[in-house]
């Protein structure tokens, strides 16, 4: 690497407050927040919104979307989709 252009690359804790979790990692993002690690050192610590803890991805809450039930909810509402009386499900309008 070039000296001189890059950021510094240190260790940093990033942490999700809602589910309470943390770790350590290194990174060139910075804060003026410390937190007292583990390990009795002092690092600077960037609060996250959502980790590996909290997403629902990650947890398994996902929802699953029920994609079949919307295309009939849709239909039941909207009609099948035909026009000008056509069967085949085409709108017979122009090209």
């Amino acid at each position: 690497m070039k000296p001189g252009i890059h950021p510094p690359y240190g260790p940093v804790v990033f942490r999700d407050r809602a589910a309470g979790f943390a770790f350590l990692t290194r990174s060139t993002a910075t804060s003026d927040k410390t937190v007292t690690w583990e390990d009795g050192r002092t690092y600077p610590v960037i609060d996250v919104e959502i980790s590996s803890a909290s997403h629902p991805f990650y947890t398994g809450t996902a929802r699953v979307l029920d994609t079949a039930g919307r295309v009939e909810r849709f239909e039941r509402r909207y009609g099948t989709g035909s026009r000008n009386g056509s069967r085949d499900g085409r709108h017979g309008g122009p090209r």
